[in-house]
C-alpha cells in the first residue's frame, strides 16, 4: 500500500508541467538563416527589414528572405542600428556604414579609416547608438563620436568592461571602469554618480521611470538613480535573478522591462516590477544565452542568442500553451472556475491555478479519456471514458460508471435530474441530500449520445453523424422511450447544439434549424452563408459558448465566429485569420473544441496543449507589398539582380526575369499569400500562393507590367505594387533591322525584278525562237502532211493506172486468148480461103500496135521511167526486148505472157533466154527479179 502511494505521487509529480501561456514563439536557426550562430545585435530599418549582428556578417531578414552581407576582412559584426536609409555596424578594428543601390544590394562605406588617430590594437565595436545628428561607436577603451552632417569625428577615452550607452530624457550616459556613471555635456564626459555600484558592478541597463532612473546591474539588481542618490528598488517579483548573470536588457514600449541572462533565458517583468513571464529554453527559446535583445515597430520582441534568433509576438490575439513533453496529451474540454483552470485531455484531467505561473497536474483518479467539462448549479461535472465525476478543486469523486459520458444536459422542470448522453444511449443523474448519483439509464433507445438537445422536458433530439437525428419522446419518470421518430441525416461531420432558443443541427452541407411544430429541420440561410462561403467553409464540428450566445466553426484558413449584434438583428461575424499549421494541430477532426474564459477570451484545444484567442486584442492594420528584386536570369550563370526603375528596357537575351515581393510581417499567426499577373503577357491574376518569388522565361519582345499583391489573413494590402518593363525587339526584328530588310527587301525586288526581266527576256527570245521552231515544224509538218497527202494523191492515182493498165493487160490477154481461140478454129476448119482471111484479120489485131501503144502509155503512167531506165542501161535491147521488160515487170508468168506476144509459151521462153543474154545475168540472177528491183 505504501509503494502504491508512492508510485501515485511519483506519477503526480511527473505531470506537473510547467503551465504558462505564452506569445507565439518563432526560432530561427543558424542553418535557416544560413550564417554565424551568435548574433550580438538587432535593428530595424524604416521599410520594417532587419538587420542583425551576426557573427558571420550583417545578416537582412525581410519576413521572408535572408540575406548574408560579409563584414569587411571577414570579421564578426558585433553592433548594428538603422538610422534613416543607412545601416551602422561595428566589427574587429572597423565600423562604418551600409547603403542601399538602387537594385536593392547593400554597399559598405568605412567610417573608421577616416579617423585621425589610429585604432587600439585589437578593438572590437561592440554598441553603436545613434543620438540627434551623431552616431556613438563604443568599444571596450573607446567611444567615437561621429558627426553625420559635418563627417567629423571627436573620440572620448572610456574604458569599460559591458559595452553600453543609455539615452535618457534627452541625455547620454555611461559607465567608465573604476570611475563611474558618466553623461556627455558639449563633448566632453562629465560625472553623474561614483558610488560603489557603478564602480563594481557593470550597468546593463539604465531607463527613466518617472522622475527618476532606473538602473540595473548585471546580478540582476535594481537600484534608482536620482539627482547623485542610489537606492535600491527590491522588486515584487519572487525571483532569484542573483543566481544568473544579466547580459542585455530592454525597456518596451509599453513600460515593462525585459532581462536577458547568460543561461536562464529572458524575464520579463512591469513596471511594478512583477514577473510577468519567465522563458527559457524548455519553454520554446531555442537558446538559453541572451546576447542581443529588440523590440520592432510592430511591438514583436527579438532575442539574439548565443546560438539563433527567437521572436516573441507579445501584441498576437494569440497565446500559447505547449505541451513540449507530450504529459498533457490532446486537449478535448477546459473550463476556468474559482480561479482554476481545468483541462480534459486523451490522458486525463488536469488543473493549475491562474494566478502565477504555476504547473498543471494531474487530478488524481482521471486517468484516461475526458470528454466534457462542464459546470451546473455550481456543481463541476467532468464527463469521462469511466463515467461521470464530479470535481471539486483537484479531487475527483466517480458518481456514474455507466461508460462514456459525452454531455450532460439539466431538466427545466426538475432541478433535481440531469440527463446524460452516453456511449449507448442516455442515463439519469439525481441529486439527493447534496449528492449527484447514478439513478437509471433510459430504455428504448442504446445509440451513441454525443450531441443531444431538449425541446422540451420530454421530447429529446439527439444527432447520429450516419443515421441522421433520432426524434425521442420520454417517459414522465425519464425511465423509458415511449416514442422514437428518425430525421434523414443532412450529411456527415454533423453536430446538434442551442444557438440562442434555436437548436441547430450542422454537417458539411450547411446549418439548420429544427422547427418544433413540423418537426423537421430547415436550411438556416443566415448562418449558412456566414460559416460556409465561397472562399472558406467550416471543417468539423459547430460549437457554441457564452451561455449559447456565441457560435463557433474552424476553416482550413480561418476561425469564424457569430455573436449578437449590437444595433441589428444581424448576428455579428468575427474572422480570424490562421495559418496553415494551425488547423492540423487541432487533433481529431470532429472534435475541436473551443471554451470561454472570460470576457473576450477563449481556449481551443490543440493536440499538444492549448491556444488562448482574444477576440479584444483582434485589430485591422494596413499593409503593403514591396518589390525586393528583379533579377535576369540565365541557364549557364547566377541571376544578375537589375536597378529597380520603372520603364527598364532589357535586351531580347535578357528576356528571363525573376521577382521577388513580400510583406514584411513577423508575426507567427499571420499568413501571407501573393497573387500576381503581366499584363502583356495575359491579364488575369494568378492564383493566390505562400510563394514570394515568380519568374517568366522566354518572354516576347514588347512592352510589360509586372503587378503583384499581397493578402495578410483576410486583408489584401493597400498598393498594388507595379514594375514597367520593356523586352527589345531582338536583332534581327529590331526597326533599324527593319529599314534595313526594307532597303535590302527594295533592293532585292529591283535586282530580282531585273533577273526576273532579264530572264523572261531570254525566255520570250527562247519562247519567240521556239516558236519559231515549232511553226517550222509545223510548217516541215504540214508540208509533209502535203506531200504525204500528194504522195498519197499520186499513190491513189498510181493505183488507178495500175488497175487500169491491168484491166487493160488483162483485156488485151482475154482479148488475144479470144482471138487465138478463134484462130485455133478456123485453122481446124481447112484450107478455106476466106477463113485464111480470117485468120490473117486475127493475126493483125493480136498484134496490133494500137494495143501496144495503149499498154505502153499505161505503164508509163503507172511505172515512170522504167523503160528510159532500161534503155539507158541496155540500149542494145529491141522493142520486143521492152514489151517482155514491161510484162515481166507486172510479174506475169510466160503463159501469161504468150497472149500477149501472140507467141507459143515455148517462144516466150526462149525471149526469156534471150534476154537474160543480153542483160549478162548470171545463172544465178532471176530474170523476173532483177526488172522488178531495177
Amino acid at each position: 500500500m505504501i509503494l502504491k502511494s508512492l508510485f501515485t505521487l511519483f506519477f503526480l509529480f511527473t505531470l506537473s508541467l510547467s503551465a504558462q501561456e505564452l506569445p507565439p514563439i518563432q526560432n530561427y536557426t543558424s542553418i535557416e538563416y544560413n550564417a554565424g550562430n551568435q548574433n550580438w545585435g538587432i535593428g530595424q530599418s524604416e521599410n520594417q527589414t532587419l538587420y542583425i549582428a551576426n557573427n558571420g556578417g550583417l545578416l537582412e531578414f525581410n519576413g521572408t528572405s535572408w540575406r548574408l552581407y560579409q563584414a569587411p576582412f571577414g570579421t564578426p559584426v558585433k553592433s548594428v542600428v538603422s538610422i534613416k536609409d543607412k545601416v551602422y555596424t561595428g566589427s574587429y578594428m572597423e565600423f562604418g556604414y551600409w547603403s542601399s543601390n538602387q537594385s536593392g544590394i547593400l554597399n559598405y562605406n568605412s567610417l573608421s579609416s577616416k579617423l585621425p588617430i589610429p585604432l587600439i590594437e585589437d578593438e572590437d565595436f561592440w554598441n553603436i547608438t545613434a543620438y540627434k545628428d551623431w552616431v556613438l561607436f563604443q568599444s571596450l577603451d573607446r567611444i567615437y563620436i561621429y558627426n553625420s552632417n559635418s563627417d567629423s569625428f571627436e573620440i572620448i577615452e572610456a574604458k569599460t568592461t559591458s559595452a553600453k550607452i543609455f539615452e535618457i530624457r534627452g541625455k547620454i550616459f555611461f559607465q567608465i571602469k573604476n570611475e563611474g556613471f558618466f553623461t556627455l555635456e558639449n563633448g566632453k564626459p562629465v560625472l553623474v554618480s561614483d558610488n560603489a555600484i557603478f564602480l563594481n558592478v557593470v550597468i546593463v541597463g539604465a531607463y527613466s521611470l518617472g522622475d527618476r532612473m532606473l538602473v540595473i546591474t548585471d546580478q540582476g539588481e535594481f537600484y534608482y538613480l536620482n539627482e547623485g542618490n542610489v537606492e535600491k528598488w527590491n522588486i515584487a517579483a519572487d525571483v532569484n535573478l542573483f543566481s544568473t548573470k544579466i547580459y542585455s536588457s530592454l525597456l518596451l514600449d509599453d513600460g515593462s522591462f525585459v532581462l536577458g541572462t547568460i543561461s536562464k533565458g529572458i524575464y520579463h517583468f512591469n513596471k511594478n516590477g512583477d514577473l510577468i513571464r519567465h522563458i527559457n529554453q524548455e519553454k520554446g527559446l531555442s537558446n538559453n544565452t541572451v546576447l542581443s535583445i529588440y523590440q520592432d515597430f510592430d511591438h514583436n520582441l527579438w532575442l539574439g542568442l548565443d546560438n539563433g534568433l527567437s521572436v516573441l509576438n507579445l501584441d498576437s490575439p494569440f497565446k500559447e500553451y505547449t505541451d513540449h513533453l507530450g504529459a498533457v496529451g490532446v486537449v478535448y474540454t477546459a473550463k476556468k472556475m474559482a480561479g482554476k483552470l481545468y483541462l480534459g485531455t486523451n490522458q486525463g484531467l488536469f488543473l493549475k491555478n491562474n494566478a502565477g505561473d504555476t504547473d498543471f497536474k494531474l487530478v488524481a483518479g482521471t486517468e484516461g479519456q475526458v470528454w466534457m467539462l462542464k459546470e451546473i448549479d455550481d456543481t463541476l461535472f467532468c464527463g469521462h471514458h469511466n463515467g461521470t465525476y464530479v470535481i471539486e478543486d483537484d479531487k475527483a469523486t466517480n458518481i456514474s460508471k455507466y461508460p462514456g459520458t459525452w454531455d450532460i444536459q439539466p431538466l427545466k422542470s426538475n432541478k433535481e435530474l440531469l440527463i446524460q448522453g452516453n456511449y449507448e444511449g442516455l442515463s439519469v443523474l439525481e441529486r439527493k441530500n447534496g449528492t449527484w448519483n447514478y439513478r437509471n439509464n433510459i430504455e428504448g433507445f442504446d445509440s451513441s449520445s454525443r450531441f443531444f438537445e431538449f425541446v422540451d422536458d420530454h421530447q429529446v433530439l439527439i444527432n447520429h453523424d450516419f443515421k441522421g437525428i433520432f426524434d425521442l419522446t420520454l417517459d414522465s419518470a425519464y425511465t423509458k422511450v415511449l416514442n422514437m421518430n428518425q430525421i434523414e441525416s443532412k450529411g456527415i461531420g454533423s453536430s446538434l447544439l442551442k444557438y440562442h432558443d434555436d437548436i441547430v443541427y450542422a454537417t458539411i452541407n450547411g446549418v439548420f434549424k429544427y422547427l418544433p411544430k413540423e418537426r423537421t429541420f430547415k436550411n438556416d440561410l443566415l448562418l449558412t452563408t456566414n460559416f460556409f462561403t465561397a472562399n472558406d467553409s467550416i471543417v468539423g464540428i459547430l460549437q457554441s459558448t457564452n451561455s449559447a450566445e456565441r457560435l463557433w466553426g474552424f476553416a482550413n484558413d480561418n476561425i469564424i465566429s457569430l455573436s449578437t449584434g449590437l444595433l441589428s438583428e444581424k448576428p455579428l461575424r468575427t474572422e480570424v485569420s490562421i495559418p496553415k499549421f494551425f488547423r492540423r494541430s487541432m487533433g481529431v477532426l470532429g472534435f475541436e473544441s473551443v471554451v470561454h474564459l472570460e470576457n473576450e477570451l477563449y481556449l481551443i484545444g490543440m493536440s499538444n496543449g492549448y491556444v488562448t484567442l482574444d477576440l479584444g486584442k483582434i485589430t485591422q492594420r494596413e499593409y503593403q507589398i514591396g518589390l525586393n528584386d528583379v533579377s535576369i536570369k540565365s541557364y549557364d550563370t547566377p541571376k544578375v539582380s537589375v536597378m529597380l526603375q520603372n520603364d527598364d528596357e532589357f535586351e531580347y537575351s535578357q528576356n528571363n526575369l525573376g521577382f521577388n515581393y513580400n510583406v514584411i510581417e513577423y508575426d507567427k499567426y499571420t499568413e501571407v499569400y501573393y497573387q500576381y499577373r503581366l499584363d502583356g503577357l495575359y491579364g488575369d491574376w494568378s492564383n493566390w500562393s505562400t510563394s514570394t518569388e515568380i519568374s517568366f522565361d522566354n518572354l516576347p519582345y514588347g512592352n510589360y507590367d509586372f503587378q503583384v499583391r499581397g493578402k495578410v489573413g483576410n486583408e489584401l494590402t493597400s498598393n498594388i505594387e507595379t514594375y514597367s518593363f520593356i523586352i527589345q525587339r531582338p536583332w534581327y526584328i529590331s526597326y533599324l533591322a527593319i529599314i534595313s530588310y526594307i532597303i535590302l527587301g527594295v533592293l532585292l525586288s529591283i535586282l530580282i525584278h531585273r533577273i526576273y526581266k532579264n530572264y523572261y527576256k531570254k525566255q520570250q527570245a527562247q519562247l519567240i525562237k521556239d516558236n519559231s521552231k515549232r511553226l517550222k515544224r509545223k510548217k516541215l509538218k504540214n508540208q509533209r502532211k502535203i506531200v504525204q497527202i500528194k504522195n498519197d494523191q499520186l499513190q491513189e492515182l498510181i493505183d488507178s493506172k495500175n488497175r487500169e493498165l491491168a484491166i487493160s493487160t488483162m483485156s488485151i490477154i482475154k482479148k488475144n486468148e479470144f482471138l487465138n481461140a478463134i484462130k485455133d478454129k478456123l485453122k481446124s476448119s481447112g484450107g478455106i480461103p476466106e477463113i485464111k482471111a480470117v485468120i490473117k484479120t486475127i493475126d493483125r489485131n493480136i498484134n496490133n500496135v494500137d494495143d501496144w501503144k495503149f499498154f505502153e502509155n499505161a505503164f508509163n503512167n503507172a511505172d515512170k521511167d522504167f523503160l528510159k531506165k532500161v534503155r539507158d542501161k541496155h540500149p542494145e535491147l529491141s522493142a520486143n526486148d521492152l514489151r517482155l521488160c514491161a510484162y515481166l515487170r507486172l510479174n506475169l508468168s510466160s503463159k501469161e505472157i504468150a497472149p500477149l506476144l501472140n507467141i507459143s509459151v515455148r517462144s516466150v521462153e526462149v525471149k526469156r533466154y534471150r534476154l537474160r543474154k543480153k542483160m549478162n545475168l548470171s545463172r544465178e540472177a532471176g530474170l523476173t527479179d532483177y526488172i522488178i528491183n531495177l
